[in-house]
């Protein structure tokens, strides 16, 4: 019986031992000899009423003649004492018990007490295990990883070369500070890591560490900040006494912006927990001694939400940025995740880099892992091409359904939707190139089209949106076109429509009437983090005017698609018949299937050129949300597209 797993019956058994220790201890004993006076035991000797006597200590214990069990106390008198005082002993059996301590009645008078003070001592116990700020809530939280056995190097991080380079000279600081200090340098007491989830922030702060072989003290900033009033700040204080103990070493704070949010948010005021924690981070890390090798190390997505005082030289006074790979990083990060693994003759790691473009780190980790899952459960040796490539459509769009049982209609109506992404992404010039076409339910979607840009961007043109546009609402048209019917399988294309169009006139001034301007003002909650994107800062008027110009690229784009299908309606049935046969189409079958198709006439590509919002439209995106719409360059280029 493991002592971890029966908990709740330990409990039980030593509830129910006090409870009967209790009883036994209070209740009356049923056998309890009479206790009588010495006076009346001398005169039942003397009357010949006593058959025997025990002497017990400092008491007689008497059986009557009549077997009558009585006791009476004489005190520190002995037999000799009693027959002065006239206890007649003749005919009378008689023995003396050597005197000593009662054990079995001393035990017995303290068990309850011994058990309730055991079960009390477990149940603390038992609450310091499963919450250990009950006893130690003021000792920091931080995890050491030991200097004599680093696990992660640089070269298990791949993809984010110059923030390696960034961080290099902390390492070299760390290996041989006397040759910074000797010129008078001061390294940076702060690195503040940032980028998008993913991108290898917490596995470059572990290189550091373990490049630079010393203790790495590992915490998040959510662990500062648990359970009682005061304790972030001490917390903090016992983290860095401890840093100081072990320096040269690094301390790294995941997710800072948990305790790092700017002050005065008007919620707890000055006394708020996390305003107390923050205030002694900033305190301690101002307050190093210039020779304290105590390299401070955090990382966040949210960058714009940290307190000014947190970034400011002499605490994070550097930031190290790390995006999204490109695709020579891709193959990098990928090469490193397939260290160790057996891949088939077939695999080519820069195809595979080219199909994921907008990947990050994370996600190519995951796109290995879940190939290698594949090739286990269909008991292979070696993971093959085909078994990479699933795995893309598996991180982006979720497992294939095959138990989702379709109507006949049903598929009939996603194969025309599907191919009518395809053949307008296809006839248009500024649409990225169809890569896969595919009814086979994933998630939520009951089919893709998948798009792959020919290079990485991170600039999007307005006759690239305006593709994106066309190429969205194609599979709508397409339904109305065929069945001359409107299903629900276009909402998410319709809404991730709308929203590039939205940008297009009020973020990134592609509006010929509204100009180069910007509407809208974006507030930001800082305490509790949220956004609230819908502050006006313009008039009535130019509401309607930017729902007239939003209305305007809607409709254009979805005429330019309306056009495209209705030229090229016998191509959108051989597609659409192809799919519902095959239900995947990819690679050079896809190729062959489109090819074919006459390019558009010069008037078509004339007015998709010339379009007031242009008629260009293109597909790419990330799951669930469109693709360049993203407020920092860097998010503007997810990569593929994804059209459901």
């Amino acid at each position: 019986m493991k002592f971890g797993l029966n908990r709740n019956l330990i409990i039980f058994i030593a509830v129910l031992t006090v409870a009967i220790a209790l009883f036994s201890y209070f209740a009356p004993q049923a056998n309890e000899p009479e206790e009588i006076s010495l006076d009346e035991t001398i005169v039942m000797s003397q009357n010949g009423k006593i058959a025997k006597i025990v002497v017990a200590g400092e008491e007689l214990l008497i059986t009557s003649t009549t077997d009558a069990e009585l006791k009476t106390t004489i005190g520190s008198l002995t037999l000799v004492d009693l027959q002065e005082l006239g206890l007649n002993l003749e005919g009378v059996d008689w023995e003396v018990k050597p005197s000593g301590i009662n054990w079995g009645n001393l035990a017995l008078n303290f068990l309850p007490l011994m058990i309730f003070g055991g079960l009390l001592f477990f149940l603390f116990r038992r609450a310091q295990g499963a919450n250990s700020q009950a006893l130690n809530f003021g000792r920091s939280r931080a995890r050491l990883f030991d200097a004599q056995t680093p696990t992660v190097t640089f070269d298990d991080v791949a993809g984010v070369d110059e923030a390696k380079q960034e961080v290099h000279e902390v390492v070299e600081f760390l290996k041989s500070r006397e040759k910074f200090q000797r010129l008078g340098a001061r390294i940076p007491r702060g690195l503040l890591l940032i980028g998008p989830p993913g991108t290898g922030k917490t596995l470059l702060a572990r290189a550091i560490a373990g490049e630079a072989g010393v203790p790495f003290f590992s915490i998040s900033g959510s662990e500062f900040v648990e359970m009682f009033v005061g304790v972030g700040a001490s917390r903090v204080r016992d983290l860095f006494e401890q840093a100081k103990r072990n320096a040269p070493c690094l301390i790294f704070i995941d997710e800072i912006d948990a305790v790092g949010r700017h002050r005065g948010a008007g919620l707890g005021g000055g006394h708020d927990e996390r305003e107390q924690t923050l205030n002694q981070i900033l305190t301690e890390m101002d307050g190093f001694d210039t020779n304290t090798s105590v390299i401070v190390l955090a990382a966040t997505n949210r960058p714009d939400i940290l307190d000014p005082a947190l970034l400011r030289p002499g605490r994070f006074d550097r930031r190290v940025v790390l995006d999204r790979p490109d695709i020579i990083g891709r193959a990098a990060i990928l090469k490193v995740h397939a260290n160790g693994k057996p891949l088939d003759k077939s695999v080519d790691l820069e195809v595979l880099a080219k199909q994921t473009a907008g990947f990050s780190g994370a996600d190519l980790a995951n796109l290995v892992n879940e190939a290698a899952i594949l090739a286990a459960r269909r008991g292979k040796d070696a993971i093959s091409m085909q078994e990479l490539e699933e795995s893309i459509d598996r991180v982006i769009a979720g497992p294939e359904r095959k138990s989702r049982r379709i109507s006949t209609k049903e598929k009939e109506i996603t194969a025309y939707h599907e191919a009518g992404h395809a053949l307008v992404a296809k006839m248009l010039p500024n649409a990225d190139p169809v890569h896969k076409i595919s009814i086979v339910a994933r998630g939520l979607s009951l089919g893709h089209t998948r798009q792959l840009p020919t290079e990485d961007r991170y600039l999007m043109t307005r006759s690239q949106f305006n593709d994106m546009l066309a190429t969205l609402l194609a599979g709508h048209t397409a339904e109305k076109l065929i069945f001359n019917e409107m299903t629900t399988g276009g909402a998410d294309d319709i809404e991730r429509a709308t929203m590039i169009a939205r940008k297009m006139a009020t973020d990134y001034g592609m509006s010929d009437k509204l100009g180069p301007r910007t509407f809208g003002h974006k507030e930001e909650m800082v305490f509790l983090g949220r956004e609230i994107t819908e502050q006006r800062n313009y008039s009535e008027k130019i509401a309607q005017t930017i729902d007239e110009e939003v209305h305007k690229l809607i409709e254009h784009a979805s005429q330019t698609a309306t056009k495209i299908l209705n030229e090229h309606k016998d191509k959108l049935i051989k597609i659409a018949q192809e799919l519902i046969a095959k239900e995947t189409l990819e690679g050079d079958e896809l190729e062959a299937i489109l090819s074919d198709t006459p390019p558009p006439s010069a008037k078509t590509a004339a007015e998709s050129a010339h379009a007031p919002a242009k008629t260009k439209a293109k597909s790419k995106a990330v799951p669930k949300e469109a693709p360049p719409l993203p407020e920092s360059p860097p998010e503007t280029s997810p990569g593929y597209g994804l059209i459901s």
